[in-house]
């Protein structure tokens, strides 16, 4: 149930294991991504292990000296879904969550494919200056109704798609409501610099991404539900 949903991310990260399911959880059909222990069931955009992502501290991070650093996607590919996860972002960092990417060598990055959930230091990181590039924006396209917290701090979101309608959660607040496909989304890719991509948002079904973006992001508590 989404109520069940956003009542768990109301509740106080802490109060639930990291990277472990609830009995809620397991008996509404998640399965986590992440164990909190290896890469498993990850690998980098076109590649074929984990790259310069790492394990710190029960959280998948990305390690800004090493070399691999590209995308991190989930092994299978989703359709309809409902993600929840924790992200914390360092002072003036910017990464993202990623859905429906084919996985192809005639696209460079994910983001030619795949729709993106922002994840920012909304204070401090460059790409700062559009509201609809804020975190928990999708971005480039609309802005969150709701603001993130500060870099630092761990913010928990829900990414839902059912049948091409799109919503997210942030810290236990609905911030988007669209139908992929609909009026008001055409509208916004008129508006933005997706109109041109000619591929991008066109596969239904498709990876699920950490965004590498420069900054040493982390991740945790990745669990979904096939819907």
């Amino acid at each position: 149930m989404i109520t069940a949903a956003v009542a768990a991310l109301s509740s106080p990260l802490l109060a639930q294991t990291k990277n472990a399911l609830s009995a809620s959880e397991k008996k509404d059909g998640y399965t986590l991504l992440f164990d909190g222990k290896t890469t498993d069931g990850w690998h980098t955009y076109l590649g074929k292990d984990a790259g310069a992502w790492h394990v710190n501290d029960g959280a998948l991070q990305l390690d800004t000296t090493a070399q691999g650093q590209a995308d991190l996607l989930t092994d299978k590919e989703y359709t309809n879904f409902e993600l929840k996860l924790d992200w914390k972002i360092p002072v003036g960092g910017n990464s993202g969550v990623i859905f429906d990417i084919h996985e192809d060598p005639q696209f460079a990055y994910t983001f030619l494919t795949g729709i993106e959930m922002q994840v920012l230091d909304d204070k401090g990181a460059e790409d700062n200056k559009k509201a609809n590039h804020l975190a928990g924006s999708l971005y480039d396209l609309k802005a969150p109704s709701h603001p993130a917290k500060p870099a630092g701090e761990w913010n928990a979101i829900i990414i839902r798609k059912l049948n091409n309608h799109l919503t997210f959660w942030m810290n236990g607040k609905q911030t988007l409501d669209i139908q992929i496909g609909g009026k008001e989304w055409n509208d916004l890719i008129q508006q933005s610099k997706f109109k041109t991509w000619k591929a991008f948002a066109t596969y239904s079904t498709g990876h699920i991404s950490l965004q590498s973006h420069g900054a040493a992001v982390a991740f945790r508590n990745i669990r979904i539900k096939q819907l």
